[in-house]
């Protein structure tokens, strides 16, 4: 497993998403302009790009964002979202961040759950898919 980061969205993390949220999930909404100052990262599973997501500041100091995570059918059930969060955080540290926010999906939250984030406010919609904001403070 190897995992690169990208100052621009490369062509890899634009596959893996529109296979994932916009042909599985359906989703019509999936590119915005946050990519276009996010960083990207891709995971890589012997060679092939497996996973993406994309970090980028928030509103607040110290505060970034995490999104679009995202894992190609045939790699999951191997811990590479894991990966994936883990090396976000990384990144966001090594900017000098304390905290992360992200909106997940409602029925993956107990996934972010497991790598230490907690629920906060009201379930949200977008695109019809429940949504909550979840956090975590970096150590």
């Amino acid at each position: 497993m190897e995992i690169q980061v990208y100052h621009t969205l490369p062509e890899a993390a634009r596959q893996i998403r529109q296979e994932v949220f916009v042909e599985e999930q359906h989703f019509q909404e999936e590119f915005d302009g946050i990519d276009g100052r996010a960083l990207h990262l891709i995971l890589y599973q012997d060679g092939v790009a497996a996973g993406t997501c994309r970090v980028f500041q928030g509103r607040e100091p110290g505060e970034y964002l995490v999104g679009r995570i995202a894992v190609r059918k045939s790699f999951r059930g191997q811990n590479l979202g894991a990966a994936l969060l883990e090396a976000a955080e990384q990144e966001i540290w090594k900017a000098g961040g304390s905290s992360v926010r992200l909106h997940a999906q409602q029925r993956a939250s107990g996934f972010y759950e497991k790598q230490g984030y907690e629920p906060y406010g009201p379930v949200e919609y977008e695109e019809y898919c429940p949504h909550i904001w979840m956090k975590k403070k970096l150590l």
